[in-house]
């Protein structure tokens, strides 16, 4: 049996890359996924879809205003 203070050297490297590729510590990923239920791998998902979304924003690729009007009418203005 292991220490109980050591995660494996995978988890780590992706913990490190998490951070890295977002504003959250180590620590915050560590403590949203053992606190809060958010898994690293639907951390990791999260921080690629905001990635997509800001590379789709920079090449100008927005929803036009009746895209955004269809899913406001499906499911209900905010």
């Amino acid at each position: 049996m292991g220490s109980q203070n050591s995660i494996s050297e995978d988890l780590s490297r992706r913990i490190d890359r998490l951070a890295a590729r977002s504003t959250l510590t180590r620590e915050r990923i560590i403590e949203d996924a053992l606190s809060h239920g958010r898994s690293l791998a639907s951390q990791e998902k999260w921080v690629a879809g905001v990635e997509e979304g800001l590379i789709d924003a920079d090449s100008g690729d927005f929803a036009s205003p009746e895209e955004v009007a269809a899913v406001l009418n499906k499911y209900g203005q905010i």
